[in-house]
């Protein structure tokens, strides 16, 4: 499982055309279910991102995390993140999980987020999504668990 985690001012999610989701200053996770991926990758993950000091303090040094400055999170559902480019231009998605085992994974990793406080608010899982956001540094981490 991977998550991408951009620390934001606000960020919003579109489907059709109609706001699904919408965060002000906090975090936007997208996330990648791979095959074999289990609940424990998930709720390590969810810890990490809850607990991830990435926030800058009154010194202005990255000390502080979302749930230490109160902030919002928009979780998103990104099967590329599972892709492999290493062989050729044209990126190969065998390692990506079937719809039916990363929906209840994704689901999960924003239940555990939840359940430690935070409010958080979700992408359609497999829509075709327009993300919109205002990057805040940027501040950017690839978090991965096997």
């Amino acid at each position: 499982m991977k998550v991408l985690v951009q620390r934001i001012k606000k960020a919003s999610v579109e489907v059709e055309g109609k706001t699904v989701a919408s965060v002000s200053a906090g975090l936007l996770v997208f996330i990648g279910v791979e095959k074999g991926d289990a609940r424990r990758q998930a709720e390590y993950l969810a810890s990490k991102v809850a607990n991830l000091r990435i926030f800058e303090d009154d010194k202005q040094k990255m000390n502080l995390s979302v749930l230490d400055v109160g902030g919002e999170i928009i979780v998103v559902s990104q099967f590329t993140l599972a892709g492999d480019c290493t062989r050729g231009n044209r990126p190969g998605f065998d390692n990506a999980a079937r719809p039916e085992e990363a929906r209840p994974l994704y689901e999960y990793f924003s239940d555990c987020l939840r359940a430690g406080g935070l409010h958080v608010e979700n992408g359609i899982f497999q829509a075709d999504m327009q993300v919109s956001l205002i990057n805040d540094g940027p501040v950017t981490f690839m978090l991965e668990k096997k």
